[in-house]
């Protein structure tokens, strides 16, 4: 028996004339979809393409099996994705891959009113601290910043990754204040090493004329945690450099100062991933016009912003 996944490379291949373009609607690899046709020619024994450096082109064989299945492949299709609602409500396991910080400040806030409004969804929430790899995982949808844009997988922009440099009160006062990104190397940092080359990165920092200057830090602590470099500057033991979402309660409240005012770097922005499938489970849509309607509402692209 053939299994859906050479049917499903067949017909959007043939549609397409293309591997790759069917390749992109599946959010597989185009070599995936040209090894899931030969097994299936394999299998019935006979060719389904002409393969030619101009496309492809549906053999009389193919054109004929096309035919027979083409229309019940997308009821199959529809049937899974009715299979993921209940009683007309999305419903179903909806795996999900979150960025740790930004996951549990908030991603996770937003879950006790989703899971109330829609009862038959169970959550599997994984908090990963590199980019979740969607189709390899198993994932229908993922946030973070870093994702590379596969083919078959689609962003919504959330939030803006803007990062800062923050000092707490007590640290400022009877210090000169910096102008320049230049002038950091004046005072103490709170730094993280990179956990490949062993040395700080270098923060390429920009203003709102759009001039651009390398951050000179000196640092006089070093941390490998966001969250402790974070408590370190509340403390007062030096400046750091932080995502603004992850310091703006401390910058609304007066905790933290922004030491550069006009200056960040725009490490590029948190987006909610997932696959571009045509027909979306229900769970997986609910989800990201849930998260995404709530961050619209909440403005909080405008309060993560540093500009």
């Amino acid at each position: 028996m053939e299994t859906l996944s050479n049917l499903e490379s067949f017909v959007r291949s043939a549609e397409a004339a293309s591997f790759s373009a069917a390749a992109r609607r599946l959010a597989l690899t185009p070599a995936a979809v040209s090894r899931n046709v030969a097994q299936l020619e394999r299998n019935l024994g006979v060719r389904l393409f002409q393969r030619s450096t101009r496309g492809l082109t549906l053999t009389e064989a193919g054109v004929r099996f096309l035919h027979a299945v083409g229309a019940g492949l997308d009821s199959i299709q529809g049937a899974i994705a009715d299979v993921t609602t209940k009683a007309g409500e999305p419903a179903g396991v909806l795996k999900l891959s979150v960025a740790p910080r930004f996951g549990r400040k908030q991603v996770l806030p937003l879950m006790p009113a989703f899971l109330a409004r829609y009862p038959g969804v169970t959550l599997d929430l994984s908090f990963d601290n590199r980019p979740a790899d969607l189709i390899a995982g198993g994932y229908d949808a993922a946030i973070g910043g870093g994702f590379e844009l596969t083919p078959g997988v689609v962003a919504r922009e959330l939030v803006p990754a803007h990062i800062v440099v923050v000092a707490a009160p007590s640290y400022l006062k009877g210090r000169k204040r910096p102008a320049t990104p230049a002038d950091l190397a004046q005072l103490d940092a709170i730094a993280m090493r990179s956990p490949e080359s062993g040395k700080v990165k270098v923060r390429k920092m920009r203003n709102r004329h759009g001039e651009e200057m390398a951050a000179q830090l000196r640092p006089r602590v070093f941390i490998n945690d966001p969250d402790a470099i974070c408590s370190a500057a509340l403390m007062g033991m030096g400046i750091a450099t932080l995502v603004v979402a992850d310091v703006v309660e401390h910058l609304e409240s007066g905790a933290l100062k922004r030491v550069l005012p006009d200056w960040y770097e725009d490490a590029g922005p948190i987006s909610l991933y997932f696959t571009s499938q045509k027909l979306l489970p229900a769970k997986t849509r609910a989800f990201v016009d849930f998260v995404t309607g709530a961050f619209r509402q909440r403005g909080l692209a405008k309060r993560y912003s540093a500009v």
